[in-house]
């Protein structure tokens, strides 16, 4: 038998003190308005007085506190998720427009963008693009209708069938919103038989909480058009999927599905709480949006409700399903990469790239797996951030006395990685590492915010500790010797490397696997350095 060994090794980030990772549930427990307020304030006027988290998807509640919890349970979970009566949600509904003073054009709005970004999170354009909404007379039509706008936005390829329109300037402003985009509108009479032979996703967006009865013409139809898809699951090869908006049509709102032979949706897009049916809800996805719940109705309605990560417009209620890592795949889509169309010298086209990084909103573009390896050749690889480059190199930072550092120093040899997912391109860089120039280092290391100066000198990089509680007596010692804003010394451990490359590979994502990659390898030439540039097989 093996056993573990756990151990706490101190990094290289910038250590703050004192600073919550997650917040007590059960200090929320039951908020007084006054108390939301004060906290709220709180750390408005303190940043890390919460939770904070740096990345838009990611699962930590923000340091606002968006939503008002009330439970110790995790709030991403059904079972501690509040769900609305009916009488609750026409309530809630009536506070938000009557004393709070939203307009019910407001909260379609934010409605619509909740679900679409919901749709995006989960069903990629470039493999659903293909759109059906079918839209009631009423507000869950109106939030179809905006979801549909913003979808298209998106780059989806949306189409709306709109029975039962309205004359309503409202509703009739949406619908020459997306007459301007083009959106085509499609009567029921010209739907396809089969659904699913036409379009990726259909978006149920006929009746909200408010509806009550049987379903009338032709929505009965449209209705069950729905249901059989249920039944042609085998038949296709990719069945449509049914994202259903707030409440799935002809469902009672509290009781769900009475009979049992209504629409299965694979998302539920729940708008402000979840309503009592979707506690019977049992598709892959259920997500919660409308971001606009205010501390008196949380308070009011003593909701629970998971935080909304970073500034998303929509957050999971629940675990994602189960995958078979086997079958994740992406099916990339990307101009063509050619020869003629590159640069002779490869950092002219590594900063082409990188500025088409940055300019796409990418998170921490300058980010870089760093390979090196030691006399004994194993590998190793870590995350840095790229902090220069130009005809000398790539340069980053780091403490010399790390494991990469005394990996460097036995085997000055390393290789870099970068990653671009939302552009489908990596670039890869191969070459011999020396350091940087002390007075590079002693620039740089004083360029950063002092908190980064003072975690670089707490940080004994790689090293065993043994506790947190450690680093940060440490950092409040040295955050109380340097409050005076005296200089604070570079470390003579730390300081810069620039790797200088012999080879810059790029790859771009294309359709069946065949990728573009191309190489440029350093040869010397009469005397002088040239780049020779050829085409890999993917």
């Amino acid at each position: 038998m093996f056993g573990w060994t756990i151990i706490r090794r101190t990094m290289s980030s910038c250590l703050l003190p004192n600073v919550p990772l997650c917040r007590n549930f059960a200090r929320l427990a039951q908020p007084s308005k006054s108390s939301l307020l004060s906290s709220l304030s709180t750390s408005v006027s303190n940043p890390f007085s919460g939770n904070f988290c740096r990345r838009s998807r990611c699962s930590v509640p923000s340091a606002m506190g968006d939503k008002a919890i009330s439970s110790i349970g995790n709030v991403s979970d059904p079972d501690y998720v509040s769900y609305l009566t009916q009488r609750e949600a026409a309530e809630v509904d009536e506070i938000l427009m009557g004393p709070l003073g939203f307009s019910v054009d407001q909260l379609m709005e934010l409605a619509g963008l909740s679900v679409a970004t919901s749709i995006a999170e989960v069903y990629r354009a470039n493999e659903y693009s293909r759109v059906l909404a079918i839209c009631g007379p009423g507000n869950n039509g109106g939030d179809g209708l905006v979801a549909v706008r913003h979808l298209y936005h998106f780059g989806y390829k949306p189409m709306v069938c709109y029975p039962k329109r309205t004359s309503k300037p409202l509703y009739t402003d949406l619908v020459t919103q997306l007459e301007s985009l083009s959106v085509p509108f499609v009567s029921v009479d010209d739907l396809p038989v089969d659904l699913a032979n036409e379009f990726d996703i259909l978006i149920d967006a006929m009746f909200g909480f408010s509806f009550h009865g049987k379903p009338r013409p032709p929505f009965d139809d449209l209705i069950q058009k729905m249901v059989s898809l249920h039944h042609n699951d085998g038949v296709h090869q990719k069945p449509s999927v049914i994202v259903s908006v707030d409440i799935p049509s002809g469902w009672h709102v509290e009781e769900g599905d009475v009979d049992g032979d209504g629409i299965r949706p694979d998302m539920l897009v729940s708008l402000t709480a979840p309503k009592l049916c979707a506690k019977k809800f049992s598709g892959a996805h259920h997500f919660l949006g409308g971001r606009f719940v205010p501390p008196p109705i949380s308070e009011k309605f003593k909701l629970q409700l998971p935080p909304y990560p970073g500034t998303s417009m929509c957050v999971r209620i629940g675990k994602p399903p189960a995958v078979d890592i086997s079958a994740l795949r992406e099916n990339y889509i990307s101009p063509e990469f050619l020869e003629d169309q590159v640069e002779a010298n490869p950092i002219d086209q590594f900063h082409k790239w990188f500025e088409d990084a940055i300019s796409a909103g990418l998170r921490e573009p300058n980010a870089m797996a760093l390979s090196t390896a030691g006399k004994d050749g194993k590998p190793s690889s870590r995350m840095v951030l790229l902090k220069g480059v130009d005809e000398r190199g790539f340069a980053w930072y780091t403490n010399y006395e790390s494991r990469k550092g005394h990996e460097i120093s036995d085997n000055p040899q390393a290789a870099l990685l970068f990653y671009w997912d939302d552009l489908n391109r990596q670039v890869r860089v191969e070459g011999p590492v020396e350091k940087v120039s002390e007075e590079e280092s002693d620039k740089y290391f004083h360029s950063r915010p002092r908190g980064s100066q003072i975690g670089a000198i707490v940080s004994k990089q790689s090293s065993v500790v043994p506790g947190r509680h450690v680093l940060h007596q440490e950092y409040k010692e040295l955050e109380d010797k340097f409050s005076n804003g005296s200089l604070i010394p570079k470390p003579k451990h730390w300081g810069g490397y620039r790797l200088k490359p012999k080879s810059i590979e790029f790859w771009q994502g294309q359709e069946s696997r065949l990728h573009d990659r191309l190489l440029y390898s350093q040869r010397e030439a009469d005397g002088r350095q040239v780049w020779d540039i050829v085409r890999l097989a993917p």
